[in-house]
């Protein structure tokens, strides 16, 4: 219950601090929000919790991470996600894994995946979303990219960045594994 009770206590300063940030007045925030002045005010106060909804809508308009505000500081932490519980899966591509690095949260937006290939593997995309771009860098082995009609062979230690709003694939041209992080515009 301490717990809880910090987080209320938290959330008015959190949000008035992020309203500032964005140097927006009360009535901006209302107006980009959909959430009365009045009410701003009296939850920037503490006189006021606000529903689900609301601090959703709050959070949008102030474009700041609405898991993040309910969290305690996260100064002098460090999250830490064990080899072992990295979520995985094999079945996206042809012979290769793909294990994801980045939070749930940043699907979408900027991902990041540790992919290792068996030779002749493949990893085939649709493209992305327009103006999305990927980052290649090859750790071990040897690959291919293709994206749309360009081609690249790349080697261990090479890096890549080409457009993802294209058909685009990596190919294994030997067992291999690979970094790539993917931002969608």
């Amino acid at each position: 219950m301490d717990n809880d009770l910090s987080i209320l206590q938290l959330l008015p300063s959190r949000l008035r601090a992020a309203r500032r940030e964005q140097g927006l007045s009360l009535e901006a925030v209302a107006k980009l929000s959909g959430v009365s002045r009045s009410m701003v005010s009296q939850i920037e106060r503490g006189e006021s919790s606000p529903t689900i909804a609301t601090l959703w809508n709050l959070t949008r308009a102030l474009q700041v991470d609405f898991a993040g505000l309910l969290d305690e500081e996260t100064a002098d932490k460090i999250e830490v996600l064990r080899d072992s519980d990295v979520p995985s899966f094999d079945n996206m591509g042809h012979r290769c894994v793909i294990r994801i690095l980045s939070p749930p949260e940043d699907v979408g937006g900027h991902e990041v995946y540790d992919i290792r290939f068996e030779t002749g593997g493949s990893l085939k995309s649709q493209p992305h979303k327009r103006g999305a771009q990927e980052q290649l860098t090859v750790l071990e082995g040897a690959v291919r990219i293709n994206s749309g009609t360009a081609e690249q062979e790349l080697a261990a230690g090479d890096t890549a960045r080409y457009a993802a709003d294209v058909a685009h694939a990596i190919e294994a041209t030997e067992s291999a594994r690979v970094f790539l992080i993917v931002k969608n515009a």
